[in-house]
């Protein structure tokens, strides 16, 4: 038999961090060159960001976003940009988080199958999807569906191709509430008398409330840029199922820049008003939680 004493012991944090004091003689350089490296690294995409939208305001003027403004093709593109986007993140979240939550709480055969399946619409080309959809409803199912309601090149059509990509994105994001919440909780509810629905109700979900608004957030976010699928699934007809995208390819198919310029940057604008909202309102409910 191996003495104990011969076994060799894995150096505990301590001893690495002493072993490197020692071999720079024991004097602790300066952080400064890490933080700069760090930071550079860093503000490079953000500068980039930052960039891209300074071009988009040097190119246009207010002038001419208010003249877009009063175009009727573009106030309709805004309100079905803003209704299509609204209903599309209420059945992201209707469908994300109990996909979240069954994903995070209950092992099954199948699972990691499903799992991956979830990531196709990420995965996949906007395009693709488009044309999976457009192919779908060419099928005797969504010919079924077609006799009762006009689903391609119509409005429901703008609606199911950008709930397509963004529930992905809300059902990853509720996937990350979920595996943080404590189980612990939920289990207690239950030991007291509640319901399996109840302490999903009043335990579970106000503790990821957060990332129910992170995920509303990402879906709305996602909705409003999407553009390849409507293009393929919906069409870009004026007046009948042009969103905001769809505008700026318009606008830009007929070489008047500054309007598709003018119509990006009211979707900067609508995208940053509502991710600041929700996460000043995510930032609230934190600090009445710590009060």
């Amino acid at each position: 038999m191996v003495s104990s004493g011969n076994i060799k012991q894995p150096k505990t944090l301590y001893q690495i961090a002493h072993m490197i004091r020692q071999k720079h003689n024991r004097k602790r350089k300066s952080d400064a060159p890490f933080f700069i490296i760090m930071g550079i690294i860093a503000s490079t995409y953000v500068l980039l960001i930052l960039a891209m939208i300074f071009a988009d305001l040097n190119f246009t003027s207010l002038g001419q976003i208010f003249s877009a403004l009063q175009s009727r093709e573009i106030q309709y593109a805004i309100k079905l940009s803003l209704f299509s986007c609204t209903i599309t993140t209420i059945l992201s979240l209707i469908v994300s988080i109990p996909i979240g939550y069954i994903l995070t709480h209950y092992d099954f055969w199948g699972k990691n199958v499903i799992d991956t399946i979830l990531d196709i619409p990420i995965i996949l080309p906007p395009l693709v999807i488009g044309l999976s959809l457009l192919i779908l409803f060419q099928m005797p199912p969504g010919r079924f569906i077609e006799r009762f309601v006009s689903v391609t090149y119509a409005i429901p059509s703008v609606i199911l191709a950008q709930f397509m990509v963004a529930c992905a994105f809300a059902v990853r994001t509720m996937n990350v509430a979920f595996a943080q919440a404590n189980p612990r909780q939920e289990q207690v509810a239950l030991t007291l008398g509640c319901s399996r629905y109840q302490a999903f109700r009043y335990v579970v979900l106000p503790e990821v409330r957060v990332g129910v608004l992170t995920a509303a957030s990402l879906a709305w976010a996602r909705a409003l840029g999407e553009f390849g699928p409507i293009l393929i699934f919906s069409g870009a007809t004026r007046m009948r199922t042009e969103v905001l995208p769809t505008t700026v390819f318009l606008e830009m198919s007929v070489g008047n820049i500054e309007a598709a310029v003018a119509v990006s940057l009211i979707m900067i604008i609508a995208a940053f008003a509502v991710l600041i909202f929700i996460r000043v309102l995510g930032n609230s409910d934190n600090i009445l939680e710590l009060t």
